[in-house]
């Protein structure tokens, strides 16, 4: 995010707002004690507050990119497949058609409100989260791939889920 943002936003530019929190102590605080402090103190708004916070503390060396607040990362990847939702939503749902296109790791349902979104453990430790979205006579799958242990595994798994993806759709298409 550019400093003219910023200050349009918040009113400081980012050698302000680190100066501020390093003066207040926050780099002994949490994520959540940093955008507590912006919002209570500086009267900040709860999106430029986390925003504030991510940046603190990554040019701190708090935070890698990409890391969560609770050290895990995420990585994200999705395709438009030209198909109904429901075809789509039941090749990812469906544990035989799963087979087809997945690969590698094996996924366990955690919950599912169809046909928009389905909710998984995988077989390497992750959470798999998918959404999907209409978009004219297309679907949008959108997959995001959470606690994972560092940020190779994060790219890692977004080139792997590229990959995925790209044989679910050409499974439909």
């Amino acid at each position: 995010m550019s400093d003219q943002a910023l200050i349009e936003a918040t009113g400081a530019d980012w050698q302000t707002w680190l100066r501020l929190l390093d003066e207040r102590g926050a780099a002994e605080l949490g994520h959540a004690a940093i955008a507590r402090l912006l919002v209570g103190e500086f009267e900040i708004d709860g999106w430029w507050a986390q925003s504030i916070t991510v940046g603190y503390e990554q040019e701190r060396g708090l935070r890698e990119p990409g890391q969560r607040p609770d050290g895990t990362f995420s990585a994200s990847a999705s395709r438009t497949v030209a198909a109904p939702i429901g075809a789509v939503f039941e090749h990812l749902a469906d544990p035989e058609r799963q087979a087809v296109w997945l690969g590698d790791v094996e996924l366990s349902q955690r919950s599912a409100s169809p046909p928009k979104s389905v909710r998984f453990d995988a077989s390497d430790g992750s959470r798999v989260n998918a959404n999907l979205t209409v978009r004219s006579d297309r679907t949008v799958v959108g997959v995001e791939v959470a606690k994972l242990g560092s940020a190779e595994e994060a790219a890692a798994a977004k080139a792997a889920w590229r990959e995925r993806l790209g044989r679910l759709a050409a499974g439909l298409e």
